[in-house]
């Protein structure tokens, strides 16, 4: 699940963008393929688990990787000015996560990674109330043509309708509100900051429901939940990475190849194989994205 956005950086200086576009597009690469191993392990855990034990075991291992990798450093990194919004922005991030989970239990791989790439487009629309934004009737074409792509997948309506593909739209809804709060934070706090916060909420209110829905994990069961909380940490480290290399702009379109490795873990593990409108909705939904991400290159250049 691309659910695990991180902040970007100050922007690289144009010489440091070209020197390493290309390392920046594949730790792009690499935090998809992250975040998908990540959902997939999500995916058979909750065959037999209960979600809020499966999302506290992703969100309990990220705070232990992350506590062993940064404790010189925790205490300072968890002061910041802006808790309210901080602890905001982790619930979203929570939300997101239990419904992509629970989504995950009943609908396939491809189809909820594909929903869920909706977020972008959502953060476009809600661009214009909540950070001021100026979009234009293109990009506003590109939002509505994108949600068309998703309503081919779910295809409301028909026989192959499944009220669970609606978990993964909603959770592109939070997501996408999630990214518009990061917008917000990226300006004035840390990236590693906001990152231990995502993670320590989550772990804090999942570690109080986890014992009304605890069943036994067999070793393998640990070995996996510690796997998904260092596939989610790797995920958000190449993110960052990313992020830093290359601008947004450029490695940005690259979150699509989430699909492909969500494809490829479907039919791999799963045996999952997305049918055709699921590959046409996807088609129109990437599409609308890049579309969109190319808009607003356009419009930054003609800005002074």
């Amino acid at each position: 699940m691309n659910q695990q956005s991180a902040p970007p950086p100050s922007p690289p200086s144009p010489q440091a963008a070209d020197g390493h576009t290309g390392q920046g597009v594949l730790w792009m690469i690499v935090a998809m393929a992250c975040f998908v191993s990540m959902d997939s392990i999500a995916k058979e855990l909750v065959k037999t688990h209960s979600v809020v034990q499966v999302v506290w075991g992703r969100y309990f291992f990220q705070v232990a990787v992350l506590a062993v990798i940064l404790f010189p450093r925790l205490r300072r990194l968890l002061v910041t000015p802006n808790l309210g919004l901080q602890l905001v922005r982790s619930l979203l991030l929570l939300v997101t996560t239990g419904l992509y989970f629970t989504g995950l239990k009943y609908v396939p791989i491809a189809e909820a990674s594909a929903i869920m790439m909706l977020a972008p487009l959502v953060v476009t629309a809600l661009s214009v109330p909540l950070l001021k934004e100026r979009v234009g009737p293109r990009r506003w074409a590109g939002v509505v043509i994108g949600f068309a792509g998703a309503m081919i997948i779910i295809r409301p309506g028909g026989d192959a309708m499944q009220l669970a593909a609606l978990l993964p739209l909603v959770a592109a809804a939070t997501h996408g509100v999630y990214q518009v709060s990061t917008r917000f934070l990226s300006h004035s706090e840390s990236v590693l900051t906001t990152l231990c916060y995502s993670a320590l909420l989550g772990a804090m209110i999942m570690s109080t429901a986890v014992p009304f829905y605890w069943t036994p994990l067999p070793a393998l069961g640990w070995g996996m939940l510690l796997c998904a909380g260092m596939f989610g940490t790797l995920g958000h480290f190449a993110l960052i990475k990313a992020f830093t290399l290359a601008p947004a702009a450029t490695v940005a379109p690259f979150t699509y190849t989430n699909l492909i490795w969500a494809a490829a873990s479907g039919f791999l593990f799963f045996g999952e194989w997305p049918d055709v409108w699921t590959f046409v909705g996807a088609a129109v939904i990437v599409g609308s994205g890049i579309y969109i991400y190319h808009r607003e290159k356009v419009v930054k250049r003609r800005e002074p």
